[in-house]
């Protein structure tokens, strides 16, 4: 994968998302699902008919995943953590979080293990590092991690393997890797350079590859292991905020924007964009806790 000719996404769903985030692929149903934080809406797309729809949620939807028993998934919505049975609607809250404090819940992934890893933000427009890193465990204990505190958490992945964590804090540009899940070994992963862009959500392929949705750089980096940036891909608006390999062989990366803070000049902002890279990304776990 070379960066002379960076690829350019393409658009697949002009969903008009104010805040379109959390971008997963679930295995299990062959289906690319995505949240529109700010208009407290979670979408689904099915590509076997190029249809998709959205459901109205109770109050802004940060983060979710897939559960074991695939009838339901995890939320992270704004103030909890909670349960959501997909045919029905049901929501069933499992804990609040920073009840205390003025953040809302962020990005969130499962590790390898099928544990949620997420964290929070500062809920201003001005963000200072308030908030931070939590994992739900299968028996549903909630544990703050040692990562210190945060303004925007982001870029919440896993190695293949699941012995390597990235992380970020948006508003430093710079995303971090440590150990996991002992957390040793905490360094800077990458520093941006780029004039533009903030590190945002983030995929890691199968091949250990990091991409990174890049806010305000309009564009997904692929960084190798160590660091190295191996590609590029151009994303045709501004404010990229996640990326998710799925499709049947794991080849194809969805990426999800925002319109919010937009002019009308970005005409497709907070749609989902795709493009077919050349890797393929592995299934991710689901929460091992609502089996």
């Amino acid at each position: 994968m070379g960066l002379m000719n960076p690829m350019r996404a393409q658009l697949l769903i002009d969903s008009q998302c104010s805040l379109g985030e959390g971008a997963t692929w679930c295995a299990a149903s062959g289906r690319f699902w995505w949240t529109d934080i700010e208009g407290k809406k979670l979408w689904r797309y099915d590509p076997r008919d190029g249809a998709s729809e959205s459901f109205d949620m109770p109050e802004r939807l940060a983060c979710f995943t897939p559960c074991a028993d695939a009838r339901f998934l995890l939320l992270g919505l704004a103030s909890r953590l909670a349960f959501h049975e997909i045919a029905t609607g049901k929501i069933e809250t499992i804990m609040e979080v920073e009840a205390d404090l003025p953040t809302r819940l962020n990005d969130g992934r499962c590790d390898r293990e099928g544990r949620f890893v997420f964290g929070t933000k500062h809920d201003v427009d001005d963000a200072q590092p308030v908030g931070a890193f939590y994992r739900l465990n299968a028996d549903l204990s909630l544990e703050k991690l040692p990562l210190g505190n945060c303004a925007i958490s982001n870029s919440i992945g896993f190695s293949p393997d699941g012995t390597t964590m990235y992380y970020c804090d948006s508003p430093t540009r710079q995303i971090r890797v440590c150990d996991y899940p002992t957390f040793d070994n905490d360094r800077v992963f990458v520093e941006l350079t780029d004039a533009t862009g903030v590190p945002d959500g983030s995929i890691v392929d199968a091949d250990g590859g990091l991409w990174n949705a890049q806010w305000g750089g309009a564009r997904v980096v692929r960084y190798e292991s160590d660091g190295r940036e191996t590609a590029r891909i151009d994303v045709p608006s501004a404010q990229p905020s996640c990326a998710a390999f799925g499709g049947a062989d794991f080849g194809t990366l969805y990426v999800t924007t925002a319109r919010i803070g937009l002019g009308e000049t970005d005409a497709h902002a907070g749609g989902v964009f795709v493009a077919t890279p050349g890797a393929r990304g592995i299934a991710e776990a689901v929460f091992a806790g609502k089996a």
